[in-house]
């Protein structure tokens, strides 16, 4: 039935589309100093440096401290599914940039049958803005920091605050190479086809405001029946 719908729409008006849309983002959001490397190179080196902090800030945590680690993934997981799902995909009160950003714009940037980038300017249309990820880290990571830190103790709040941080760059990294071209060595990583399948099927838009919204591991796709393997 998929395939039949497809075929209504002839190849050449989908690959017209898509460079329309393509060339009318880069001129409206792209400007000509932006460079795609440095704004992930800025990226890394903010979430790592949260990361190397906390790490440096640690004292000898204890066995159930530790504990935050796979805790905090496991929540991580839940928040990327439940963002993605909501605030991505439904216009959500104060949160209208967001759904704005990615299904009006990332999602007709690429689609299912154009998910390659054509070169690192359009890193712009997949990496999210530095500005933000500094507000969440302002918004989140500090009061709930200092919140665990008063409730369980200082090792508790480091550990979910680097544990956070990873996840993120971790979702990032994935994300992007999943829009590299396939000649990208990434796309020759054992099991990594898998989970770019799995967004490219996201990226199909008749279905991508109800399967696949774990860019990362489809944890919480797989418990909340979301999850569209074909």
């Amino acid at each position: 039935m998929h395939a039949k719908v497809k075929q209504l729409v002839p190849k050449e008006s989908q690959d017209e589309a898509v460079r329309s849309v393509r060339a009318n983002y880069r001129v409206e959001f792209i400007s000509a100093n932006y460079k795609g490397y440095l704004h992930l190179a800025m990226t890394m080196a903010l979430g790592l440096g949260v990361i190397a902090l906390c790490i440096y800030w640690l004292e000898s945590p204890s066995p159930l401290e530790w504990l935050t680690i796979p805790a905090t993934f496991l929540y991580a997981n839940f928040a990327e599914w439940a963002g993605h799902k909501y605030a991505m995909h439904r216009p959500v009160k104060g949160l209208g940039f967001v759904y704005k950003r990615h299904s009006l714009q990332h999602h007709k940037f690429f689609t299912d049958t154009h998910m390659e980038i054509d070169s690192n300017q359009d890193f712009k249309a997949v990496l999210f803005p530095i500005a933000i990820v500094g507000f969440f880290v302002v918004a989140f990571f500090v009061p709930m920091g200092f919140l665990l830190a008063w409730l369980f103790s200082p090792n508790v709040a480091l550990l979910l605050v680097a544990t956070g941080m990873a996840y993120y760059l971790n979702y990032e990294l994935l994300h992007l190479s999943y829009h590299l071209k396939e000649e990208h060595w990434v796309h020759r990583i054992p099991g990594f086809t898998r989970f770019a399948r799995l967004h490219t099927t996201h990226h199909d838009q008749r279905i991508m405001a109800h399967k696949n919204f774990n860019i990362t591991y489809p944890i919480m796709d797989w418990l909340m029946g979301t999850w569209d393997r074909r």
